[in-house]
Formats: structure tokens, C-alpha cells, sequence
């Protein structure tokens, strides 16, 4: 480590140990306003949301900044049928998706979402401003987002938001690393007084017609119960208190057996589980802020905790000749579904103080997060222990944590028009671990094992000893944020950030960004940038033994770290940071009530982290295949972003807010190694893995307590690929129609009545001949909008 970075980490460190980063008491004054406007169903005038993210100007509302900012409110993420936020983020923010994963262990739990088409962990999330903790699992299967560690949206209940941020473009020197393709930042609610409690119930009502069955599914309910409550002490002081709790019941969309798929002693086939994973989980949010020492300084903070138990379904076994054998040994003779559990506990905390200290505006505070993620397999064997192998496994866990600490520094000077100057230190240590699981979920039986027999859990492989692994990281950053107006109507900004990494050394980002307003309604904008993102603990130190059906065939399949030196003769190397280069340039248009933005956008991608091939080894005892972490993918992602909003007061007849909003999105892989070492299935992916045009009209109503929400998205064609053309799957493009009819009062009553998807709304099935003879894959689980066809709920609150 050189001797700069060591000064630099320690700087940034000993103004961490101070505390560090959030929001600014004009945040907290804006967030409340909107607050009370989402509680009495009202929307903020078209472009007049104050934003936080993307600038550190106070006041500067969405439609006032250089760069393009969505502001999502409580209401707008509240009134659809579903209570994930990622998913009622995806449903209304087009440069946003929202795959849901099956059959793919624990991304079925955690399953992450992408912002225009890039990986899920280059795009970070804050609360409220301060960067969120990511998820302890790693992707490690076959789905979108594979080999990504991203944060989990849905451990925030929606509950607890006032309102979510999206910044659409590169803004490392901002923010730091994993800001490539954007930035979400969640606002919680910040409320001193009132509350109110929901109960959401819904379920499937659905005609399901795969490639070799049809039938219609009624039932698969979710509830969710949600409430917040606020709380005023003294002067000014808030305590707002937030939770929900989810019970999902499984789906599954499989289609039926093949005519030549394996039967058990019974003579039938076994019928696989192919859709959502069953779903319980509660969470609980505080948020809380006062002044103190009865001057200019304020205290804040949050935490928040959530623990999510879920269930999904591995393939079938039997699934092929190779397995028939031992089944009647370990006690099914008519085969087995071996089901995978995880619990996530999630913990998200941040304490910090903010003032004036002549004249400067300081921000302090220091934050906390902590995911672990435990596996248990279930209904399954370890076929080498015979008529002794246990039904039930615990196969492990694996934890992130972080530790953040930073100060923020802001203060505007009568210079150059008007200069506003922020500058601040940041101070970051993670950790990574895997615990490893009893040893009959990853090895055979020390005496008696029966020869030839696969020695883990099957469906989900135990963590062993040798997994076992506690790493570290910490890491040091430095920052400095310009914005000039010089003139009238001209805003120039500039921001320069260093980093230094205890493990790889530094990285110097920086952003430039113009904004001119040629007349009152019409303005030009646009920035230039350079980004990065340092590869996560998980993908440096992650290791496992898996089994993976590939063909039909179970493969032992070992997942190393790259600098192992087992798969150094393999092409395996130490992984260095992801960088980028991001170009952006667009319009704003706005007359009376109607706005319209429109953005493109270029990010040049280098050394891009990917998960290996399983490439085939015999040197490695009882591993068939081996996979690890590579650099060395070069991309381009370009596209356009356009959001139209239109607020007409009809009078009597009520007002109405029509909203249009589209992306358009190409990824282009333009270089990558061997075949041997990415080969094509993981090319499409990138580049046809997300819809390259999503499309989304709304028209929300309200006249007095009644209102009214009909949305239509139109998805573009995605690809599910495999090793040659022959086996892809497409989803086809589809429209999916959304619709909600309530009454809700101010305070009091609320009743609400809608369907998603309400036109039953599939993607293109799965041939038959492309599916294994089990028959699990019903459909593409790259869907952008899923696979579960008509989905009808209501929803009954009480405000106070």
C-alpha cells in the first residue's frame, strides 16, 4: 500500500470517527412537505419535487437539474397490486426491470434489479443519502444479474418511504463506486403526527397454458399488513415508526411432465415447482430527527431490520437415469423435490448530527449495515449415505457487513453568479464471511458411503470448512462538488473524487456537467464522466461446491476465487475495479402543466467482472467443473430516456394526471476472453437479457375521496439464451395492463379495488422441446414482467 493511500484512509477515517454523511435540513423540510401531500392524496405540481440526489444544491427541483432525476412518490409506489418496492419500482420507471428469477436457489429470495440493462450491482442505493448495505448472496446461477452481490430494495417497506429518487446517469465522483448506470436513493418518511395501517390481500386467477398442458390456477394469495404512525416531541422532533408483514404463498408455472420423463415406483412422472418462492417476512423501520442544543444543530437517525423466511423449489429428482438408482435407498422411490430455504436478516442503521460552523453547512454521521443469508435444504438426500442420508440439511450462511462513517461539508458563495461548494470525507470497512453447514449437507459419510454417489445435499450443496472464509476490506475517499450559475440560465457543475482501496489501491473519478435554459420552458443538458466500480468481497472471496443440472445431468460443479492458485492455470487472476466512461445529453420542455424530458445516454464499460463458464476439470477431487471471476469484458450501453407528464383540472369532473414514459436500450459486448471462458449464453445475456424498450402510459384520477389508476407497459422482446441458437427462449413483446379503482379519504377509510395484468398476459412459452423431460420450465424467468398471469387484490386502510 502506498504511502498516499494509507494518508488517505486514515483522513478520511478520523473524519468518519466523527460521523458522516446525510441529509440537509432543507431535505428534511422538503421531505416532510411531500409527506404530507402523499398522506392527503394529493401530487406535487409537475416538475416542482424538490430533489437531494445527483446535486447538492439546496431547492433545486427535478426539472432544474443537469442531470435527469425521477422522483417516485409514496402514493405512486403504494396504489398497485404489489407490495415489493422493487417491483412497484419496475412497474413505473422504465429504465428500471425486475426479473423474477425460479428454480436459481437464493436469487429466487433475493432477486435484484437492473437499471438500463447494466449489471444490478452497478447502480447504488442510498437511504437517504447514505449508501445501503448489499446483500450477503451472491448470484451465482444462470439469470440476469449473474454474479452480481446487489442491494436488496425490498428490505425498505414501502411503508416507510416518502419517496424514491432515481438518477439516471454516471455519478462515482459524486457518490463512489457502483454508481455506473445510476443512483436509487430512498427517502424514508419523516412525520411528527398522524398514521395509518393497510391490509392488502390478492391472488391468482389465471389460465396457465404451457407447451404440453393447460389449466386455470385460482388462489396463491399474498397479504400484507403495513402501518406507520408518527410521533412529535418537543420543539420540532419527529419519530416515525414504520413495518409491514408478508405472507406469500408459492406459485408455480411449470409445465407437465414429458411422456418420456422418468417415473417412480407410483409409475408417474415427478411434477417440478417452477414460479415465486413461498414468503414470510416482517420488517420494522425507525426514523427519527431533533434539534439540539437549542441552536442551528440537529440530531438524526434510523434503523431498521428485517428478517425474510422463504421456500423455493430446486429441480426434480429423478430427472435422469443417473439418479433413478439411488432413490429408493435414501427413501424416495417415487423421487423427490428438494426445496431450498433461506433467511435473510437484514440490519440498516445510521446516527449523525448537522449544523453551521461559520457559515458552512456540516453534515456528520456514521452508518451500519449487516445482511446474513442462511440456507437449509429440504425433502432431499445425500445419496452417498444411503437409507442413513437425513431429509433435512443445514447447509450454511454466508454475511456482509459495512461500516461507514463521513462528513459532508456545504456552503454557497455570491461568486460567478451563485457558487455552491461541497466537499467531504468518507470512511468505509466490509467484511465478508461464510459459515459452513453440517457435514452431511457437503460430504459423505465417513464409513459406508456408497461408492460413486454423489456426496452433497441435493439441490443445494452444503458450505464446508474449506469454504469457510472471513475477509475485509477498507477504504478511504475524498470529494469535491461544484455548482456555478455564471449567468442567467447557465449552470456549469464539476466534482472530482479519490478513492483508495485497502486491496487494489486507487481510483480517481470525475464528472463535468452544463446545463442552459435557452428560454423559461426549453433547456439544454448535458454531463461527462468517468466511473467505477470496485469488485465486491463476495466475488473476490466467494467459494462453494454445487451441484448444477446442465443437459439433464447433475454436475459437481466448485466456485473458486479468482486468485486460487487450484484455477490460476485455468485463466484465473486477481480481480481489479470496473471503470466507465459515461456521455449524456437531453432537453426539457415545459409549458404550464405539461413537462417533458428527454435524455440519451453512452457508458463505455472496460474491465467488467463476470462469472466464468463451468469449465471441465479432472485434477480437482469430486469436482467435475470449475468457475471463478474474471476481468476482461469490454461493453457499450446506449439509449434514450423520455418522460412526459401532463396535469389537466378538470373541475368537476376531477383531475387528471396523464404520464408517458419510455426507454430504449442497447448493450453491446465488444470484447471478452475465450469462448472457453464466457461463452455465448453470457454474451446474450448481457446484450438481450432486459427489454431494449419498455413503455409505460399511466392515467391517475381523482376527483374528491374516488380515484382511479389505469397503467399499460409495453416490454420489448427478451432473450433467455443458450450455448447455441437452437435453445434460446424469447418472452416476445407484450403489453401488460394494470388497474385501480379506490375511495380514500384525507383521514380516515380507505378502500381500493384493482387487478395487474388484467388481461391474463403471458410471455411466449417454453417449447416443449426445449424444456427438460421434467417439465420445470413453464416459462422464460428472464421476464421482465414475470409469469404469473392475472393477479386481482384490495386493499383496506385507516388514516389518522
Amino acid at each position: 500500500m502506498r504511502k498516499g493511500s494509507n494518508l488517505l484512509i486514515a483522513g478520511a477515517s478520523l473524519a468518519a470517527m466523527l460521523a458522516g454523511s446525510a441529509a440537509s435540513a432543507q431535505e428534511a423540510r422538503s421531505a416532510a412537505t411531500t409527506a404530507q401531500d402523499a398522506d392527503a392524496g394529493q401530487a406535487a405540481p409537475a416538475g416542482d419535487e424538490i430533489v437531494v440526489t445527483g446535486t447538492r444544491a439546496a431547492g433545486r427541483s427535478r426539472l432544474e437539474t443537469a442531470s435527469p432525476v425521477d422522483v417516485l412518490s409514496s402514493n405512486s409506489l403504494r396504489q398497485q397490486g404489489t407490495t415489493e418496492v422493487a417491483q412497484a419500482l419496475a412497474n413505473i420507471a422504465p429504465s428500471v426491470n425486475f426479473p423474477r428469477a425460479a428454480a436459481n436457489d437464493a436469487t429466487d429470495a433475493i432477486r435484484p434489479a437492473t437499471l438500463r440493462g447494466l449489471s444490478p450491482d452497478q447502480t447504488l442505493v442510498l437511504i437517504n443519502g447514505v449508501r445501503a448495505n448489499a446483500s450477503a448472496s451472491l448470484n451465482v446461477n444462470g439469470t440476469v444479474g449473474r454474479g452480481s452481490a446487489a442491494v436488496d430494495l425490498n428490505t425498505v417497506p414501502t411503508a416507510a418511504l416518502d419517496r424514491i429518487e432515481v438518477l439516471r446517469d454516471g455519478a462515482s465522483a459524486q457518490y463512489g463506486s457502483d454508481a455506473i448506470a445510476g443512483v436509487i436513493n430512498l427517502r424514508l418518511r419523516e412525520a411528527s403526527s398522524g398514521g395509518g395501517a393497510t391490509v392488502t390481500y390478492g391472488f391468482y386467477n389465471t389460465d396457465v397454458d404451457t407447451a404440453r398442458a393447460s389449466r386455470h390456477v385460482t388462489g396463491e394469495s399474498a397479504t400484507t399488513v403495513s402501518g406507520w404512525q408518527g410521533i412529535g416531541f418537543g420543539a420540532e422532533g419527529f419519530l416515525t415508526l414504520s413495518g409491514d408483514y408478508v405472507h406469500r404463498n408459492p406459485t408455480n408455472r411449470s409445465d407437465a411432465p414429458a411422456p418420456s420423463a422418468p417415473v417412480g415406483a407410483n409409475g408417474r412422472a415427478l411434477q417440478g415447482r417452477f414460479g415465486d418462492p413461498k414468503v414470510d417476512q416482517y420488517t420494522l423501520f425507525v426514523n427519527a430527527g431533533a434539534p439540539i442544543g437549542g441552536g442551528s444543530w440537529s440530531v438524526y437517525g434510523w434503523a431498521g431490520f428485517q428478517q425474510r423466511d422463504t421456500s423455493s423449489a430446486a429441480f426434480p429428482r429423478p430427472n435422469n437415469a443417473g439418479v433413478v438408482q439411488y432413490l429408493a435407498a435414501v427413501g424416495y422411490p417415487n423421487g423427490f423435490l428438494p426445496l431450498i430455504e433461506t433467511r435473510s436478516d437484514n440490519l440498516n442503521t445510521a446516527l449523525g448530527v448537522k449544523g453551521e460552523i461559520a457559515g458552512w453547512s456540516v453534515d456528520l454521521s456514521a452508518s451500519y449495515g449487516r445482511n446474513k443469508v442462511g440456507f437449509r435444504t429440504e425433502d432431499s438426500a445425500n445419496f452417498s449415505y444411503g437409507a442413513a442420508s437425513p431429509h433435512s440439511f443445514y447447509d450454511g450462511a454466508v454475511i456482509y457487513d459495512q461500516w461507514i462513517a463521513g462528513l459532508d461539508v456545504t456552503r454557497r458563495f455570491d461568486v460567478l453568479g451563485s457558487l455552491n461548494v461541497a466537499w467531504g470525507l468518507e470512511g468505509r470497512r466490509e467484511g465478508y464471511k461464510i459459515q459452513p453447514g453440517e457435514p452431511a449437507s457437503y460430504q459423505g459419510p465417513e464409513t459406508g458411503a456408497i461408492r460413486g454417489a454423489p456426496t452433497t445435499a441435493q439441490g443445494f450443496a452444503g458450505f464446508s470448512p474449506l469454504n469457510a472464509v472471513e475477509r475485509g476490506r477498507r477504504s478511504g475517499s475524498a470529494y469535491i462538488d461544484l455548482e456555478a450559475q455564471p449567468v442567467d440560465g447557465l449552470l456549469i457543475g464539476v466534482a472530482g473524487r479519490g478513492e483508495s482501496y485497502s486491496d487494489f489501491g486507487e481510483v480517481a473519478t470525475g464528472k463535468v456537467s452544463l446545463r442552459y435554459d435557452v428560454t423559461r420552458s426549453f433547456a439544454l443538458r448535458g454531463t461527462v464522466s468517468t466511473g467505477f466500480r470496485a469488485p465486491s468481497l463476495q466475488q473476490q472471496y466467494f467459494t462453494s461446491i454445487s451441484s448444477v443440472i446442465s443437459g439433464g445431468n447433475i454436475i459437481e460443479t466448485g466456485t473458486f476465487p479468482s486468485n486460487d492458485s487450484r484455477v490460476s492455470s485455468l485463466g484465473a487472476r486477481a480481480l481489479e475495479p470496473e471503470r466507465s466512461t459515461n456521455f449524456s445529453a437531453g432537453t426539457v420542455l415545459r409549458f404550464g402543466s405539461f413537462d417533458l424530458t428527454v435524455d440519451g445516454y453512452y457508458i463505455k464499460l472496460r474491465d467488467q467482472i463476470a462469472l466464468s463458464e463451468n469449465i471441465p476439470v479432472s485434477s480437482l477431487p469430486n469436482i467435475s467443473a470449475a468457475r471463478f471471476f474474471i476481468n476482461g469484458l469490454r461493453s457499450t450501453t446506449k439509449g434514450i430516456d423520455a418522460v412526459a407528464h401532463y396535469r389537466l383540472n378538470g373541475a368537476s369532473a376531477g383531475v387528471f394526471d396523464f404520464t408517458l414514459a419510455g426507454n430504449v436500450n442497447d448493450v453491446e459486448l465488444t470484447s471478452r476472453p475465450s469462448t472457453q471462458l464466457f461463452g455465448r449464453n453470457r454474451v446474450l445475456t448481457f446484450e438481450e437479457g432486459t427489454p431494449r424498450e419498455k413503455v409505460t402510459g399511466s392515467i391517475d384520477w381523482t376527483s374528491g375521496l374516488a380515484g382511479a389508476t389505469v397503467r399499460a407497459t409495453y416490454y420489448g422482446d427478451v432473450n433467455q439464451p443458450a450455448a447455441t441458437p437452437a435453445g434460446d427462449i424469447h418472452t416476445g413483446k407484450h403489453v401488460i395492463t394494470d388497474l385501480e379503482l379506490r375511495y380514500r379519504a384525507k383521514k380516515g377509510p380507505e378502500i381500493a379495488l384493482g387487478v395487474n395484468n388484467l388481461f391474463d398476459v403471458y410471455p411466449d412459452r417454453v417449447d416443449g422441446a426445449l424444456n427438460a423431460p421434467s417439465g420445470v420450465l413453464g416459462f422464460p424467468y428472464y421476464s421482465p414482467f414475470g409469469f404469473n398471469g392475472r393477479y386481482l387484490y384490495a386493499r383496506v386502510g385507516l388514516s389518522w
